[in-house]
């Protein structure tokens, strides 16, 4: 079995391979459970805009380093939201701009770029 498709913006080619007393004894699972496959849609999670995501950069390099819980706090400000916050705090982490490191309580984002 391939299943192709997309997650947010990410490819997905996923291939399942069983042996054929494993599909018989899927099939013999599905059967006695009643169960109706239907397919599902992932929806992809909101990005923040541009404009949030050059003002967090600009927030850290302009700081030059922050703790994360005060630069989560600050992007919770910019961003209006506790959860976008933390889409910006990982948009950040994994940039290639900043430097995540650990600190005694909490870990330190430093700006590289």
């Amino acid at each position: 079995m391939r299943i192709r498709g997309q997650i947010g913006e990410w490819p997905v080619d996923l291939t399942i391979e069983l042996e054929p007393h494993e599909w018989a004894q899927l099939g013999r699972q599905v059967q006695t459970q009643g169960l109706q496959v239907e397919p599902v849609v992932v929806a992809p999670a909101p990005r923040a805009d541009d404009s949030q995501w050059q003002a967090a950069q600009e927030l850290l390099r302009l700081a030059g380093q922050m703790s994360g819980p005060l630069l989560l706090d600050r992007l919770e400000g910019l961003a209006g939201s506790t959860a976008a916050g933390k889409r910006l705090l990982v948009r950040l982490r994994h940039s290639s701009e900043v430097k995540v490191e650990s600190g005694a309580d909490a870990p330190v984002y430093r700006w590289v770029g």
